[in-house]
């Protein structure tokens, strides 16, 4: 459809993933080009579809929605993403939009507000939802410190690969199926393992996962 304004849909509930096109197609008049349900697999569709605009779930198999985030503006400045969350974490939030997010709309609150941010952020703007508080920033840019507490730190420390490896292994994912999902030898993920575990002073699965969920990156 000539002029159509182009979506990508990444949410991994159906019914969710459902109302979100609809909202889009009937009441919004964009095209859905792609609906995906792993992180893994939204810069390929970016590729392949080109979309103005991204409806992103941050609870995503695969990688985690921050990197995701970071992955997609890094290729594509002018896309649009907004974040669609079910948490009200202001921290989450903040890292949303730190990188490189344009609006950050909880599942809770009213479609008219999903449709009031889906035009902010096509007009250039950025829109963050009322309902949501407590995203702060530190103009200073304090430098990081190593504390388990602090979920800033690991993301200046590690680089995307590792994020992505810290990920995938606390699914339970193994070196060679990492491997087949990345596209990389089984050796580059075991260097990528070892490096993110150092980083963290992680000793086991066990931490891996720890840190995991320290980061949020699991549901």
């Amino acid at each position: 459809m000539t002029g159509c304004t182009g979506v990508i849909v990444v949410e991994d509930h159906e019914l969710l993933a459902d109302g979100l096109c609809r909202l889009i197609e009937d009441e919004l008049g964009w095209c859905v080009l792609a609906r995906v349900e792993n992180g893994l697999d939204v810069y390929r569709a970016c590729v392949m579809h080109r979309p103005a605009l991204i409806v992103l779930d941050l609870g995503l198999p695969g990688m985690d929605g921050i990197d995701v985030i970071r992955q997609c503006v890094q290729r594509w400045p002018e896309l649009r993403i907004i974040v669609h969350s079910a948490s009200d974490d202001g921290e989450r939030a903040r890292q949303s939009l730190e990188a490189g997010a344009a609006a950050f709309v909880l599942k809770s609150s009213s479609r008219v507000t999903l449709i009031n941010a889906a035009h902010v952020v096509m007009r250039g703007e950025r829109f963050v939802d009322p309902a949501v508080f407590g995203i702060v920033h530190d103009p200073r840019g304090a430098p990081a410190r190593l504390d388990p507490q602090a979920v800033e730190v690991p993301e200046r420390l590690l680089t995307l690969r590792e994020r992505q490896v810290l990920k995938l292994v606390a699914e339970g994912q193994r070196n060679r199926d990492i491997a087949a999902l990345l596209s990389i030898s089984v050796k580059t993920v075991e260097t990528h393992r070892l490096n993110m575990m150092r980083k963290l002073d992680a000793h086991n699965v066990a931490d891996i996962v720890k840190w995991a969920h320290r980061l949020r990156m699991m549901v």
